[in-house]
């Protein structure tokens, strides 16, 4: 989901009409971000089409830190384009190399391909690293909404199966539960910008008969969350899946892993990406990118343990 996404009401049936709303939604300027070099590549994929992809570089010397990033839209809609200002102020602001993913969207695509790219993707830019500028001990993964929920795959992903050793996952008020059962949904149903009708429709588009409880769908349901990397989760108060956040938060906690739960009073989904219109979004990212570099500075015995 986006910060412009549109209010999607009864009339949307097709994944093409929601893409086309999207599309023809007023948005902001672009703000100005200082950046040395933004290039557009292509990722492999195993057994499937190359992933398009938009690297950015901040004006920096390097190596730098590197941010993986998914962007939101409910595995429907959105796109690299469509979060273009939202990953240069990620690597304006994180002083990190960003790469930013056009993974495979729902419904022509439905899971596990969104997953299959974005894994694919992360181990890519770790083998890459040296050519991109990047520390390899500094390999974040992020994600808004949907793109939430990838990176916190790519993150389980990467521990059971000898991916890359990841140092950071961010996750801004993301998709973790495809059971959509929490007492904020409840709460949140309507009238917040995103609805609990447009979550169900944007899982039906995604899910194709999967089971919501396969850990790569919901990771609130994995059985196993220790050995994790330092997680930042952003969630707001008037937002559905503010609950999916919270609970995950708690669980990785629970479980031995350095969690910074950043919950905002009076806020929606969407609302980070609104840095030149709410001054809640600029302490979001100002946080944000304070917690990354805390991270990274930090001894690897230091990151462990709970920063709620």
């Amino acid at each position: 989901m986006s910060a412009h996404f549109p209010d999607l009401g009864g009339a949307v049936t097709d994944a093409p009409t929601a893409r086309a709303m999207l599309a023809a939604a007023p948005r902001p300027p672009a703000p100005e971000v200082p950046l040395r070099r933004v290039n557009d590549v292509e990722l492999p994929v195993p057994g499937a089409p190359p992933a398009p992809a938009r690297i950015y570089w901040p004006d920096h010397d390097g190596p730098l830190p590197g941010i993986v990033f998914f962007h939101g839209g409910g595995f429907v809609v959105s796109s690299v384009e469509g979060h273009d200002a939202f990953a240069r102020k990620l690597a304006a602001g994180a002083g990190a190399v960003v790469v930013s993913v056009d993974y495979r969207l729902a419904p022509e695509h439905r899971f596990p391909a969104a997953v299959n790219d974005a894994v694919a993707a992360t181990s890519w830019v770790f083998d890459h690293a040296a050519s991109l500028g990047i520390d390899p001990a500094r390999i974040a993964v992020a994600g808004d909404s949907a793109g939430g929920n990838l990176a916190a795959v790519a993150c389980l992903r990467a521990r059971d199966h000898g991916g890359p050793p990841l140092t950071a996952q961010l996750l801004i008020y993301p998709v973790l539960d495809a059971r959509r059962d929490s007492a904020s949904y409840r709460r949140n149903a309507t009238g917040y910008f995103l609805t609990a009708a447009h979550m169900t429709w944007f899982w039906d588009q995604y899910l194709d008969g999967a089971d919501p409880d396969d850990p790569d769908v919901s990771p609130l349901c994995a059985p196993n969350l220790t050995g994790l990397p330092p997680a930042i989760i952003v969630v707001a108060e008037h937002d559905p899946l503010r609950d999916d956040g919270r609970t995950y938060a708690e669980l990785l906690s629970g479980t031995g892993n350095d969690v910074r739960l950043l919950d905002y009073p009076g806020m929606f989904h969407g609302f980070f990406g609104l840095v030149d219109q709410l001054p809640a979004a600029r302490q979001a990212n100002d946080q944000v990118f304070a917690a990354l570099q805390e991270i990274w500075t930090a001894k690897p015995s230091d990151t462990h343990g709970n920063r709620s």
